[in-house]
């Protein structure tokens, strides 16, 4: 015999793919990955009890009076401020979506479709200014409008996303500005 033909004898078929095994992985695996989910939805759940303490949301005003600016963008979410990582998820407000802001003379409407929607009255205004982050959402330097306001007896901050970013700087002097008139306004 030649070696060639040595070679072919010598070898044996191919292993058979033990069928059982795999499936045994596999259910094991998405039995992991559905507790890992679980638990995540257990904790978003905890921390939303932890804030129940937050008052109910405000509605707006039937008449918030006229408008000075209006936004189509996204909501980023809620946090204590001065703490971009501490989510607030009570009330609805760890819901990121859709948002349309209004701001008039009343304070600051908030509409989100799909989500609660809030107002901020004005006296509750503290502070804006650009960030680059909130929880759950890095951006680049200054691409994020974060709106501090009172609530209850907590400062929070939310982040929005304007569709056209050049619109935030004309947001935080706005804000900046009505905060500032409401602040001298009281001090009388």
């Amino acid at each position: 015999m030649t070696p060639v033909m040595l070679l072919a004898a010598e070898k044996e078929s191919a292993e058979v793919t033990d069928w059982a095994a795999r499936i045994g992985w596999l259910v094991g695996l998405a039995l992991f990955v559905a507790l890992v989910y679980w638990l995540m939805r257990e904790g978003w759940k905890w921390r939303g009890t932890l804030q129940s303490d937050l008052p109910a949301l405000p509605d707006a005003p039937d008449e918030p009076g006229p408008v000075r600016l209006s936004m189509s963008g996204r909501y980023h979410g809620s946090t204590t401020a001065g703490q971009w990582l501490d989510r607030i998820v009570a009330h609805g407000l760890g819901t990121r979506s859709r948002v349309e802001l209004t701001l008039t003379d009343a304070g600051l409407d908030v509409v989100r479709p799909g989500a609660t929607d809030f107002f901020v009255p004005a006296p509750a205004l503290r502070e804006a200014r650009l960030d680059k982050g909130i929880a759950g959402k890095v951006l680049t330097e200054g691409g994020l409008l974060v709106v501090t306001w009172e609530h209850g007896d907590r400062l929070l901050d939310s982040g929005f996303r304007s569709d056209r970013a050049a619109e935030h700087n004309e947001w935080v002097e706005a804000l900046n500005n009505m905060i500032n008139k409401t602040e001298t306004e009281g001090a009388r």
